[in-house]
């Protein structure tokens, strides 16, 4: 963690140095010095980091320096407001203070076993591992075991392995003597002739790197007469497991936690007993642990519940060592540069849900990420992301149609361990109850709706981050006055989402280091023309708040790269308008933008057409959302987005529904390489004809559209779609028909309000990987689709306000026959009604 902070800290003396020569004159040295200094550290710093848990001594020299980094931060952020009011006076002596502390602090300078446990719920696992193993007829089979720490992977893996040696007690062979004492290379090339014509099985616990599979793969005989293996090896990281099977067609087991069923007192404990169960969430090492403990106490439900609302603290002060171990395991594994991108999700309130992208704008913002040739800073922080995906250390809870992660959690006891370990390392602190001491130099503070806010925020002169996160009540919005007010000077990121305030205070815009300010779902109506002194903001969140203009001021922000304000216009149920802000003229000169939107042509400074060629000039931009555009700017938004070539989501709305939306002028094939989604309103005339070459679109929604030709053979080709939805009269033909060999990839059909459609056709090779269709107030519908019996990969099917006849249809074919009806395969299928504004389900 050291290494991340001054790994941050290099990057910023670089940057600062090569920006700042002419204002440092004399001071070059001195600041030359700091940043060799820091950059020989990293590399010993990699390793210190890893060893801190097990030596007292360099854990607290590592705080040393931690403290040294953010000091030398702290005085070039400062003085870096000062000299760009040409001001460097007292710089000097900083720099020597630093330059003594660093060389006072220059430098001086295991594996973990886990007892088996009986594990309940293991059963099934374990029945399917033998199934697999008994199914091996010949050559060499691996079967990966992919989980998070503690699930209980090893345990698995050794009953399996125990069962299988009972049954072979008799006719084992000996291992052969001197193995122990033979070097690595003459022991694989003995391992592979031994084996050679043999039924062998080898087990392979806790399997870390690639490198490890690479070996598997030349270590052992892979096809024999006469022989059959079984090699299981377990892991934590998704990717390993995969790769090690790949070349053998072996198996993965995703061990998952345990369902509550699985987890479970005398009847008075029963409810506390329940809530520190939902707290070890599955984890079946997490229940014997914390069962070892509670069996310490007696059955008095007060200590019970005391014991419930000191897990955190209990997991800090070593009761719960053995899970400790294991996630300090585990973190001390990450690569430097994600360790504190890992302890920074410690901010978020437990049970959240939590955006990837809401964390990939904040770790960017501060400073976590780091650059690389030909990528954008958003793109490896995505990969960061799923790195700590792939080592399970967060768990997915919500994708995008195309598999791709949208929201995660954190497990709540891995929750506990990164907030004490990023409070010991200053990485952030979290007050979610106003009772906690904060740390004297803090630098990141999260408030989880803190009902006494008044403790220490106003000592928060070292504070770079404050994020309000979670309910707060309304004594909050003269706190949040006085703060901005006060001594929080070096803010980079303000986060104040749901905050009680419906303005911000003219010292809010006096933040010169803020990078990430985000407003949403605030009251906030009027962002003032000072806005345009936030030089180096990045993020601009101003998602569902009251804001629907910005000042010209906005301009000025050459480094913003997010500006995200638009709200949602519920209408019918599960339609929606979306509400924008208003079209600035010269909106070409931010030129770093990468996501715009939603931006209204309706009241565009300058004019319209003016407006829209100015979107032409910011080709960084990867989303794009357009409102109010009308017939007339269809020609000139064509030219603009034909430069737009690393565009991966496009929405495009209509001034009004019946608006028709001219989008039919040449473009590339190659203009979208990398567009994902696509988002049409308004009428079209027909899909326009760049749609049909665009083989990275996986999702396409049209809305309003008034087709008249069945617009299925422009787009059944498409390759990788995985998403269709018709919505709102988008198409007003009488009949769709899915042909054989069309839509290969498509995951998700939605078809609603299309109230001229009376028949659905699918042939049998149409969409087979569909599991999710929707048809919902096509009022002509009176019959299923036909051929939907041929989609045997449904999982969910959806009829919601459909015609009384078409609901009585389902029931007779349903009642008639039973298990052999059309849809007897299909998990579940729901029936809804849209009745006094919400959905009723409908009993058939």
């Amino acid at each position: 963690m050291a290494e991340s902070v001054v790994s941050f800290l290099f990057h910023q003396l670089s940057v600062w140095l090569q920006e700042e020569q002419k204002l440092l004159a004399g001071l070059v040295e001195e600041a030359e010095f700091i940043r060799g200094e820091m950059g020989q550290m990293r590399a010993f710093l990699r390793v210190a980091d890893s060893n801190e848990e097990s030596d007292p001594q360099l854990k607290e020299w590592l705080r040393q320096i931690r403290e040294i980094a953010y000091d030398t931060e702290d005085v070039l952020e400062r003085y870096m407001f000062r000299f760009a009011h040409h001001d460097a006076h007292g710089f000097r002596g900083y720099l020597r203070k630093i330059y003594a502390s660093l060389k006072n602090q220059k430098a001086r300078g295991d594996g973990l076993l886990l007892e088996e446990v009986d594990v309940v719920g293991i059963d099934k696992p374990k029945e399917q591992l033998i199934k697999w193993i008994s199914s091996i007829d010949s050559g060499l089979k691996v079967i990966s075991v992919v989980g998070m720490a503690g699930l209980g992977k090893t345990t698995l893996v050794k009953k399996v392995f125990d069962d299988t040696l009972r049954l072979l007690e008799a006719i084992k062979e000996p291992p052969p003597r001197g193995l122990e004492a033979m070097k690595a290379d003459d022991m694989r090339e003995f391992i592979y002739n031994f084996l050679q014509n043999k039924n062998y099985m080898i087990v392979l616990d806790d399997i870390w790197t690639t490198n490890a599979c690479e070996a598997i793969r030349y270590a052992f005989p892979r096809s024999t007469t006469h022989g059959r293996g079984c090699i299981i090896i377990t892991t934590r990281f998704n990717n390993i497991g995969n790769a090690a099977c790949s070349e053998s067609d072996g198996h993965v087991y995703k061990l998952e936690p345990l369902s509550e069923e699985k987890r479970s007192c005398p009847p008075y404990l029963e409810e506390i007993s329940k809530s520190i169960l939902h707290r070890c969430e599955g984890l079946p090492l997490a229940i014997v642990v914390i069962g070892g403990l509670l069996a310490t106490k007696n059955n008095k439900i007060e200590e019970w519940e005391m014991f419930y609302r000191s897990v955190g603290s209990e997991l800090e002060g070593g009761h719960l060592k053995g899970i400790s171990k294991l996630l300090s395991l585990s973190f001390y594994d990450l690569p430097h540069h994600l360790k504190a991108c890992f302890l920074y999700l410690s901010i978020f309130p437990e049970d959240e849900l939590i955006s990837k992208g809401t964390v990939i704008r904040l770790w960017t913002a501060e400073g976590f990420v780091e650059a690389k040739q030909g990528k954008t800073m958003e793109d490896i922080a995505e990969g960061y992301m799923n790195e700590l995906l792939n080592r399970s250390l967060i768990q997915v809870v919500e994708t995008f149609y195309d598999g791709r992660p949208r929201k995660f959690r954190i497990h709540h006891l891995v929750r506990e361990y990164i907030i004490s370990k990023a409070r010991e390392q200053n990485i952030a602190a979290v007050d979610s109850q106003g009772e906690i001491p904060w740390p004297n130099s803090i630098r990141r503070l999260a408030l989880h709706g803190v009902s006494n806010p008044t403790q220490q925020i106003y000592k928060g002169k070292n504070l770079r981050s404050l994020l309000f996160l979670g309910p707060t009540d309304s004594e909050w919005g003269p706190i949040l006055y006085e703060l901005m007010r006060g001594s929080c000077k070096m803010l980079k990121v303000l986060e104040l989402r749901g905050a009680p305030i419906d303005v911000l205070p003219d010292e809010a815009f006096t933040l010169y280091h803020l990078m990430y300010l985000s407003l949403r779902e605030t009251q906030v109506k009027v962002i003032p023309k000072s806005i345009g002194n936030l030089g180096k903001l990045e993020t601009l969140d101003l998602k569902r708040c009251w804001i629907t203009k910005l000042p010209i001021e906005i301009l000025k922000l050459q480094r913003l790269r997010n500006l995200l304000l638009y709200g949602y216009v519920h209408l019918h149920g599960y339609f929606e308008h979306i509400q924008g802000f208003n079209a600035l003229y010269e909106i070409g000169r931010l030129l770093c933008l990468q996501k715009l939107c939603y931006i209204d042509l309706a009241n565009a400074g300058g004019g319209r057409i003016k407006t829209v060629r100015e979107i032409g000039k910011l080709t960084q931009l990867q989303r794009l959302g357009i409102t109010k555009l009308r017939r007339e700017d269809g020609k000139e938004l064509c030219s603009s987005l034909a430069k737009l070539t690393n565009l991966r989501s496009l929405v495009i709305c209509p001034i009004e529904e019946e608006e028709l939306i001219d989008l039919e002028y040449p473009l590339s094939p190659s203009t979208f390489p990398l567009l994902r989604t696509l988002e049409l309103q308004g009428r079209l005339e027909r899909i326009p004809q760049w749609v049909g070459p665009l083989n990275a679109l996986t999702s396409l929604t049209l809305r309003w559209s008034g087709l008249r030709e069945d617009p299925l053979e422009y787009i059944q080709g498409l390759p990788n779609l995985r998403m269709l939805r018709f919505h709102c009269g988008s198409y007003e033909g009488q009949e769709l028909n899915f042909k054989a060999g069309g839509f290969q990839r498509l995951h998700i059909l939605e078809l609603s309000r299309l109230r001229g459609l009376k028949r659905v056709r699918v042939e049998k090779g149409s969409m087979p990987l569909v599991h999710d269709v929707t048809v919902a107030d096509c009022e002509s519908i009176v019959e299923m689709p036909s051929g939907i019996e041929h989609l045997k990969n449904l999982n969910h099917v959806d009829f919601s306000d459909m015609a009384e006849e078409f609901v009585e249809s389902l029931i007779v074919e349903k009642t008639k026959k039973g298990d052999m009806w059309r849809l007897a395969h299909v998990p579940q299928v729901v029936v809804y009604n849209w009745v006094n504004g919400e959905w009723k389900p409908r009993q058939f």
